[in-house]
């Protein structure tokens, strides 16, 4: 059975990208969050990312999904699987078959903030898990966890190392809103990528194919697509670069050239400077012992944390108390 509810208005999208290119553009210096790289395009794009020799990120994952779905099982026995994002990947299927093989699984719950998306995915689900209630949320993560439903006791798994494209401050955020709605006794299952030498992280986001650069400049053309923008995006290169201080990697555009875009939709003109550089994406890298203050401050302990054979990733598991 498939169920979906719906909780953003059906311009949301476009309200929230209008909201987005103006505030970003308009800020010194200039940025646009990674959410907009997906449409269909960069969904495209970023699934072929994930199999390319340089990013890590997706394979090592997987591995240790392979390798501990059945544990992560035996010790939840959840109810409930929820996933923050969408519902269709490989790496989904083998945690709802180590669910389900341990015999406790009942629902599915895929929260994604595109409606079209989620009912693929949840369609998809249903096919291939007949038994399994699937019940979809359409919704944003930062602002309706609190309308997850499902029986306890309930896995929420945000996965893929998503949790790194937010600031401090937003993880901050998130993990109490997550910790709000579980529970005690309810799990967060997360992914984190972890830090190592900047050769291999920088490689993970400017690999030698360029497909990264031209998701990166797909920002660009999702704007002059949704609001009748004029960048000349071929004008614009594509940067990566390591900040140890923050242990983060940064995604920039670079504009080549002096320019003026306009952004009809939005009333907007706005001057770049050759060189000027267009901020669209963090993606931290974490330590142990960094993931655990920050887990141990929103009220959860650990009850596991696993890694790939080469030590790059982590997925830990950890209950509401």
């Amino acid at each position: 059975m498939t169920q979906i509810d719906v909780h953003l208005t059906p311009d949301y999208a476009a309200r929230s990208l209008r909201e987005d290119v103006r505030a970003g553009l308009t800020a010194e210096p200039k940025w646009l969050p990674p959410k907009w790289f997906y449409d269909a395009r960069g969904s495209e794009l970023f699934e072929q990312i994930t199999r390319l020799p340089e990013y890590y990120p997706t394979r090592a994952e997987r591995e240790i999904l392979q390798a501990r779905a059945g544990e992560i099982a035996a010790i939840t026995k959840a109810h409930t699987l929820v996933e923050l994002g969408s519902g269709s990947s490989e790496k989904t299927r083998l945690l709802l078959d180590g669910l389900r093989d341990h015999g406790t699984l009942t629902t599915f719950v895929p929260l994604d903030v595109s409606e079209s998306a989620l009912r693929d995915a949840a369609d998809a689900i249903n096919v291939d898990y007949p038994t399994l209630d699937v019940h979809g949320v359409v919704g944003d993560f930062t602002a309706h966890l609190d309308k997850l439903p499902g029986d306890a006791p309930r896995v929420v798994a945000f996965l893929g190392g998503t949790i790194g494209n937010l600031l401090p401050a937003e993880r901050e955020i998130f993990y109490a809103s997550v910790r709000d709605v579980l529970e005690p006794g309810e799990w967060l299952l997360l992914g984190t990528d972890l830090v190592k030498d900047p050769k291999t992280l920088v490689a993970a986001y400017d690999d030698s194919a360029g497909v990264t650069a031209e998701f990166n400049k797909n920002v660009l053309r999702v704007i002059n697509r949704q609001l009748g923008a004029d960048f000349d995006v071929d004008a614009f290169s594509h940067v990566a670069l390591w900040d140890a201080e923050n242990e983060w990697i940064e995604m920039h555009l670079r504009a080549e050239r002096a320019m003026q875009v306009l952004i009809p939709e939005i009333h907007l003109e706005v001057d770049f400077a050759a060189g000027e550089e267009l901020s669209t994406e963090i993606s931290a890298k974490f330590h142990p012992h960094t993931v655990h203050a920050e887990l141990d401050k929103a009220g959860f302990t650990e009850a596991a944390w696993w890694t790939d054979s080469e030590a790059r990733f982590a997925l830990s598991l950890w209950q509401a108390v």
